[in-house]
């Protein structure tokens, strides 16, 4: 076992700016991946307030990369846009799933029942990006069976079950920091490869499991180091 975990897209953009991976191969740099992702965030957002065509020079001033950077890694993967009018967001935005391969829906348990778990059941953050949190658990036995949503929380020893039944493929840690690496152990054992880790906790998997652990004070040192210098 090892400590594993996948960087902010913001600082895997800056540790490795990488070129595109190409139609034909197997893997993205992370620096693409990472930026890949920003792009789609805010294209995703675009299509929503029905936003036809984007430019790079509107990417850049809403990711911070920069225009040529977004042309370069686009032009990587075929041609998107037409000078002097931009990409279609709605083409761009599913082509960008497709390479990153996240075209479809994909399952999610989410583990906290409390504020912030209830805060991340009831946002779009995941369903705009075609993830549906289809199970919620709480080791507190007050709350299982609340309702969030449509969801009832469930007791976390059904995990493994619940994991088998709903083909859940990522779980999310919405939970104290002491409780992350005893649940992350069992969504290890009942097969979830993706862990996303809301919690200060760092966790100790197998190689074969990803773990992206979401930092707001890392991002605000980032933001600060850039504002004092």
């Amino acid at each position: 076992m090892s400590v594993r975990d996948v960087s902010t897209p913001g600082s895997a953009d800056r540790a490795n700016g990488g070129a595109p991976a190409g139609p034909g191969t197997e893997r993205l740099s992370l620096g693409v991946a990472a930026r890949l992702a920003r792009y789609l965030q805010v294209l995703t957002k675009a299509k929503k307030e029905g936003k036809e065509t984007i430019s790079s020079q509107e990417l850049s001033a809403f990711t911070q990369v920069n225009s040529t950077q977004i042309r370069r890694d686009l032009s990587g993967f075929g041609k998107f846009g037409k000078r002097g009018v931009g990409y279609n967001v709605d083409g761009l935005v599913s082509q960008i799933r497709k390479i990153l391969r996240t075209a479809g829906q994909h399952n999610i348990a989410l583990f906290g029942a409390g504020h912030l778990g209830r805060a991340i059941a009831s946002s779009d953050v995941f369903a705009d990006h075609g993830f549906r949190v289809v199970a919620i658990f709480d080791a507190d036995p007050r709350k299982v069976g609340q309702k969030v949503g449509a969801l009832a929380v469930r007791d976390a020893r059904d995990l493994a079950q619940v994991v088998e039944d709903e083909d859940i493929v990522v779980g999310v840690l919405a939970v104290p920091s002491a409780a992350a690496q005893g649940l992350a152990d069992e969504l290890v054992d009942a097969g979830v490869k993706i862990i996303f880790n809301y919690s200060e906790a760092l966790l100790r998997v197998p190689p074969e499991v990803t773990v992206h652990t979401s930092s707001p004070a890392v991002d605000l040192l980032y933001a600060l180091y850039f504002y004092l210098t």
